[in-house]
C-alpha cells in the first residue's frame, strides 16, 4: 500500500494520495489551497493515474481545488450530500467574517462529474476498497474513509475534521453541533481496533488506541458508546 501526504496551503490541511503501490491507479484525498503543484509531484514521483477525488468535507481548506484536479485528470468527485452545495458555494460553510475575509472575487464550481456518499458505502477504486462512515457534527455531510487492515497494513482511517491527534473537529461553523460530532466519535471511532492508523484532516497521524487513551473528547463519547470490552 502507498499513501503519501503533505499539507496543503495556508490552512495547512492534509492531502493524501492512496494507492496500492506506485505505478497503479490511486485516489486523491482533500486537495485544498494550492494543492495542485504538491500533488502533481508526488503523483509524478510515484507513476500514480488518479481515478477519483474523494472529499471528507466541504470546507474550503479540504476542497478548495477539488475542480481544478478533476477537471485536469477527468475524475469524479465523492461528496456527501448534505455538504454537496459547499463545492460551488464554500462560504456557506464559514462565518460571516471569514467569508468576507476569503472571498474577494473568488469564484467556485464544481467539478463536471460529482458524485454522492452515503454511510456504510463501500468504494471500489484503484484496485482498492473504502469503506464511507457518515460523521456529522464538523459539517452536516462529513465522512471518514477507512482502508480495511490487511496482512500487510492495520486498518487507516481517513479522518477530516472528525478526529485529530488529541482533538476534534471545531463544532462552531454552520452546520457544526458539538453532541453530533460526539455521537460520531462514539459510533464510528470507539468500535475500531486500538492499532487501527488515524490520518486525520490536519496535524500529524495517531491511532484509535492513542486517542482512546489520551484524548478528552474520546473519553466524553465512550459513555455514548456504551461499553466496548468485557461481557
Amino acid at each position: 500500500m502507498l499513501i503519501a501526504g503533505f499539507p496543503a496551503g495556508s490552512f495547512q490541511a492534509n492531502c493524501y494520495v492512496v494507492a496500492p503501490a506506485a505505478g497503479e491507479e490511486c485516489v486523491i484525498v482533500d486537495p485544498g489551497q494550492n494543492a495542485v503543484g504538491d500533488l502533481d509531484d508526488v503523483l509524478r514521483e510515484h507513476r500514480l493515474k488518479p481515478v477519483a477525488v474523494l472529499v471528507t468535507h466541504g470546507h474550503i481548506d479540504h476542497m478548495w481545488s477539488v475542480a481544478p484536479v478533476c477537471g485536469a485528470r477527468d475524475v469524479p468527485a465523492w461528496i456527501h450530500p448534505e455538504d454537496r452545495e459547499l463545492l460551488s458555494d464554500p462560504g456557506k460553510g464559514l462565518s460571516l467574517t471569514t467569508r468576507q475575509q476569503l472571498f474577494g472575487g473568488l469564484t467556485f464550481t464544481e467539478p463536471d462529474d460529482v458524485r454522492e456518499l452515503a454511510d456504510g458505502e463501500v468504494l471500489r477504486l484503484a484496485g482498492m476498497e473504502l469503506v464511507v462512515d457518515h460523521t456529522p457534527g464538523h459539517t452536516r455531510g462529513s465522512v471518514t474513509f477507512r482502508l480495511p487492515r490487511t496482512d500487510e497494513i492495520p486498518d487507516v482511517m481517513f479522518s477530516g475534521d472528525l478526529l485529530f491527534a488529541g482533538s476534534i473537529g471545531r463544532t462552531d461553523l454552520p452546520g457544526g453541533d458539538y453532541p453530533t460530532i460526539l455521537r460520531s466519535l462514539a459510533a464510528k471511532c470507539l468500535p475500531l481496533p486500538d492499532d487501527t492508523v488515524v490520518l486525520p484532516g490536519h496535524g500529524p497521524q495517531t491511532t484509535i488506541g492513542t486517542e482512546r487513551a489520551t484524548n478528552p473528547y474520546l473519553a466524553e463519547a465512550a459513555p455514548l458508546a456504551g461499553p466496548t470490552r468485557g461481557i
